[in-house]
């Protein structure tokens, strides 16, 4: 990786896990980081560990990406105090969540994992100079994505299938991003990852103490440790990869390994669907496309 000295990122969901580890690396490298975090207690203990804090160049902003309000109070301020922004990386998410909306009536999984990233990227897009990273997950290739079901009124609700459903609303936001962002004439590129199976805390929003213990200690067992699967994001961060490219681990299933190009499903190159899935995502946040 290069040295990344005066560069600056914004990294959701970053005092854990695969988010915490990026940090980590890109501090070490000389990069400024905005560590995004829903608790700023522990968002502050998380930020003292990142190479660079001590020097100024990582600090710590309070966003909770479920909640749209939160979102649009987190990109003001950024915005107010700073004249740019190189990369974007939409780290934080939830797995094994129950049924549940937010104070936005969104489902927990969409809303977190999907529409307060779509509304935060949109909301910092002017002050982009180089890119977005979004997360993926292996998961997105069992999601399906019910447009007119998004808050599961119709369909019996499964914690696993809502989030494969957010995970492939992922990867149809950064295809249909970096084309919306082409067609502008903007020189912002959309670009994902996904951290194969890494050990991090994610099924601890599960609400289920017993999700969550077999989450994390099972992870464990069977999993990378979380800097690796950090590698996929920082390769997708910082290398000159083209716009739309999706990493993860080159292992089998993408399970584990080093950076490399990573599958993706029929569904999550429907160009139709993406296109569609925008519209209600701008309907939902209230947001649009700021370019063109």
């Amino acid at each position: 990786m290069p040295p990344q000295s005066g560069r600056r990122f914004v990294i959701t969901g970053a005092n854990s896990g695969v988010g915490f580890q990026a940090a980590r690396i890109l501090g070490s490298r000389g990069a400024e980081i905005v560590m995004a975090c829903r608790n700023l207690e522990k968002g502050e203990e998380a930020a003292r560990q990142v190479p660079g804090y001590d020097a100024g160049r990582v600090v710590v902003r309070r966003l909770d990406v479920a909640d749209l309000s939160s979102v649009r109070a987190f990109a003001a301020d950024f915005l107010a105090d700073h004249d740019g922004l190189d990369v974007l990386v939409n780290n934080a998410g939830v797995l094994g969540a129950p049924l549940g909306l937010t104070g936005d009536g969104i489902e927990t999984h969409f809303a977190t994992n999907h529409l307060g990233h779509f509304a935060l990227t949109n909301l910092l897009l002017p002050a982009l100079r180089d890119r977005v990273v979004v997360t993926g997950s292996r998961e997105h290739r069992r999601g399906e994505i019910d447009l007119e079901d998004l808050v599961w009124d119709r369909r019996p609700y499964k914690a696993f299938a809502a989030y494969g459903q957010s995970k492939l609303a992922n990867l149809l936001f950064m295809t249909e991003l970096h084309q919306r962002l082409t067609a502008a004439g903007s020189d912002v590129r959309a670009v994902g990852a996904h951290p194969g199976a890494s050990s991090t805390h994610i099924t601890s929003g599960s609400g289920n103490p017993v999700l969550t213990w077999v989450g994390y200690h099972g992870a464990k067992l069977v999993s990378m440790p979380a800097w690796r699967g950090a590698l996929c994001t920082v390769y997708a961060a910082t290398m000159d990869i083209p716009g739309d490219t999706y990493i993860g681990p080159h292992g089998r299933l993408e399970m584990h390994g080093w950076p490399s190009a990573a599958r993706r499903s029929r569904s999550a190159r429907d160009a139709e669907l993406g296109r569609r899935l925008w519209e209600v995502s701008e309907k939902l946040s209230g947001v649009t496309f700021p370019l063109g």
